[in-house]
Protein backbone atom coordinates (compact mmCIF):
# COMPACT_ATOMS: atom_id res chain seq x y z
CA UNK A 1 0.00 0.00 0.00
CA UNK A 2 1.42 3.45 -1.12
CA UNK A 3 1.78 5.74 1.83
CA UNK A 4 0.05 9.30 0.98
CA UNK A 5 2.70 12.46 0.71
CA UNK A 6 2.79 15.10 3.24
CA UNK A 7 0.79 17.21 0.64
CA UNK A 8 -2.24 15.02 0.73
CA UNK A 9 -2.12 14.36 4.77
CA UNK A 10 -2.11 17.99 5.13
CA UNK A 11 -4.78 18.88 2.55
CA UNK A 12 -6.70 15.69 4.08
CA UNK A 13 -6.71 17.36 7.78
CA UNK A 14 -7.45 20.65 6.09
CA UNK A 15 -10.89 19.67 4.41
CA UNK A 16 -11.16 17.98 8.06
CA UNK A 17 -10.71 21.05 10.04
CA UNK A 18 -13.32 22.98 7.43
CA UNK A 19 -15.94 20.92 9.42
CA UNK A 20 -15.13 22.24 12.39
CA UNK A 21 -16.58 25.60 11.43
CA UNK A 22 -19.34 27.14 12.37
CA UNK A 23 -20.32 29.26 9.12
CA UNK A 24 -23.49 28.58 7.25
CA UNK A 25 -22.36 29.88 4.25
CA UNK A 26 -18.78 27.98 4.00
CA UNK A 27 -16.49 25.64 5.93
CA UNK A 28 -13.00 26.31 4.84
CA UNK A 29 -9.66 24.56 7.31
CA UNK A 30 -5.78 25.78 6.70
CA UNK A 31 -2.75 23.62 7.72
CA UNK A 32 0.71 25.98 8.36
CA UNK A 33 3.48 23.31 8.12
CA UNK A 34 7.08 23.86 7.99
CA UNK A 35 9.92 21.44 7.39
CA UNK A 36 7.27 18.49 7.32
CA UNK A 37 5.57 19.67 10.49
CA UNK A 38 2.69 21.35 11.26
CA UNK A 39 3.09 24.89 13.29
CA UNK A 40 -0.84 25.82 13.16
CA UNK A 41 -4.47 25.07 12.24
CA UNK A 42 -7.48 26.90 11.26
CA UNK A 43 -10.66 27.21 10.29
CA UNK A 44 -13.03 30.16 9.27
CA UNK A 45 -15.62 31.85 12.02
CA UNK A 46 -15.89 34.47 14.38
CA UNK A 47 -13.13 34.80 16.85
CA UNK A 48 -13.15 32.77 20.18
CA UNK A 49 -15.51 32.98 22.82
CA UNK A 50 -18.06 35.40 20.65
CA UNK A 51 -20.49 33.69 18.33
CA UNK A 52 -21.42 30.60 16.62
CA UNK A 53 -23.12 31.33 13.71
CA UNK A 54 -24.74 27.99 12.67
CA UNK A 55 -26.26 28.23 16.27
CA UNK A 56 -27.03 32.01 16.64
CA UNK A 57 -28.37 32.84 12.74
CA UNK A 58 -28.96 29.14 11.12
CA UNK A 59 -30.38 30.13 8.66
CA UNK A 60 -29.20 33.17 7.32
CA UNK A 61 -26.16 32.92 8.65
CA UNK A 62 -23.96 35.71 10.68
CA UNK A 63 -24.99 39.83 9.66
CA UNK A 64 -23.01 40.97 6.50
CA UNK A 65 -20.70 43.56 6.13
CA UNK A 66 -20.85 46.51 3.03
CA UNK A 67 -19.64 44.55 0.80
CA UNK A 68 -22.04 41.38 1.48
CA UNK A 69 -19.38 39.52 3.40
CA UNK A 70 -19.26 37.59 6.95
CA UNK A 71 -19.15 40.67 9.17
CA UNK A 72 -17.56 38.61 12.27
CA UNK A 73 -15.52 35.86 10.79
CA UNK A 74 -12.10 35.23 10.28
CA UNK A 75 -10.37 33.58 7.84
CA UNK A 76 -9.42 29.68 8.16
CA UNK A 77 -5.58 30.99 7.21
CA UNK A 78 -5.99 33.87 9.40
CA UNK A 79 -6.61 32.03 12.25
CA UNK A 80 -3.68 29.56 11.69
CA UNK A 81 -1.12 32.83 10.87
CA UNK A 82 -2.64 34.89 13.94
CA UNK A 83 -2.55 31.40 16.34
CA UNK A 84 1.14 30.65 15.08
CA UNK A 85 1.99 34.04 16.02
CA UNK A 86 0.31 34.25 19.06
CA UNK A 87 2.31 31.26 20.18
CA UNK A 88 5.57 32.71 18.82
CA UNK A 89 5.68 29.77 15.72
CA UNK A 90 7.76 31.04 12.69
CA UNK A 91 6.15 31.74 9.59
CA UNK A 92 8.65 32.56 7.50
CA UNK A 93 9.26 29.95 4.53
CA UNK A 94 6.55 27.87 5.59
CA UNK A 95 3.61 26.30 3.72
CA UNK A 96 -0.30 27.14 3.56
CA UNK A 97 -2.57 24.21 2.67
CA UNK A 98 -6.09 25.83 2.85
CA UNK A 99 -9.33 24.68 1.32
CA UNK A 100 -10.17 27.49 -0.36
CA UNK A 101 -8.29 29.74 -2.41
CA UNK A 102 -7.09 32.50 -0.83
CA UNK A 103 -8.87 36.23 -0.99
CA UNK A 104 -7.15 39.14 -2.04
CA UNK A 105 -7.27 40.61 1.95
CA UNK A 106 -5.48 37.37 3.48
CA UNK A 107 -3.12 37.00 0.24
CA UNK A 108 -1.69 40.30 1.15
CA UNK A 109 -1.27 39.06 4.91
CA UNK A 110 0.55 35.40 3.71
CA UNK A 111 3.11 37.18 1.52
CA UNK A 112 3.25 39.86 4.42
CA UNK A 113 4.39 36.83 7.14
CA UNK A 114 6.87 35.25 4.93
CA UNK A 115 4.91 32.27 3.41
CA UNK A 116 6.72 30.75 0.50
CA UNK A 117 4.27 28.45 -0.87
CA UNK A 118 0.35 27.94 -0.81
CA UNK A 119 -1.95 24.43 -1.77
CA UNK A 120 -5.28 25.60 -2.15
CA UNK A 121 -8.23 22.93 -2.82
CA UNK A 122 -11.03 24.81 -4.50
CA UNK A 123 -10.62 28.45 -6.08
CA UNK A 124 -12.58 31.63 -3.89
CA UNK A 125 -13.44 32.94 -7.51
CA UNK A 126 -15.33 29.94 -8.59
CA UNK A 127 -17.27 30.24 -5.13
CA UNK A 128 -17.76 33.75 -5.04
CA UNK A 129 -18.53 33.66 -9.21
CA UNK A 130 -15.70 36.10 -9.84
CA UNK A 131 -13.94 36.06 -12.81
CA UNK A 132 -10.63 35.85 -11.33
CA UNK A 133 -8.39 34.40 -8.12
CA UNK A 134 -7.12 37.89 -7.16
CA UNK A 135 -5.60 36.58 -4.02
CA UNK A 136 -3.77 33.74 -6.23
CA UNK A 137 -2.51 36.35 -8.98
CA UNK A 138 -1.27 38.64 -6.03
CA UNK A 139 0.65 35.80 -4.62
CA UNK A 140 2.22 34.61 -7.91
CA UNK A 141 3.09 38.23 -8.68
CA UNK A 142 4.59 38.59 -5.77
CA UNK A 143 7.07 35.15 -6.19
CA UNK A 144 5.04 32.99 -3.81
CA UNK A 145 4.35 29.59 -5.20
CA UNK A 146 0.83 28.88 -5.33
CA UNK A 147 -0.24 25.43 -6.06
CA UNK A 148 -4.32 24.06 -7.08
CA UNK A 149 -3.90 20.62 -4.99
CA UNK A 150 -5.21 18.08 -6.98
CA UNK A 151 -6.79 14.73 -4.94
CA UNK A 152 -5.86 11.48 -6.35
CA UNK A 153 -8.62 9.76 -8.21
CA UNK A 154 -9.08 7.46 -4.84
CA UNK A 155 -9.44 10.46 -2.82
CA UNK A 156 -12.57 12.06 -5.43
Amino acid sequence: MAKPSFDEIYMDLAKNLAKRSHCVKAQVGAVLTKDTRIISLGYNGPPSGTHNCDLEWPETGCPRDSKGSCSLALHAEQNAILYAAKNSGTIEGSTLYVTLSPCIACARVIYTTGIRHVFYLNSYAEFKGLPTDEGVDFLMKFGVKVTRFMPNRSDI
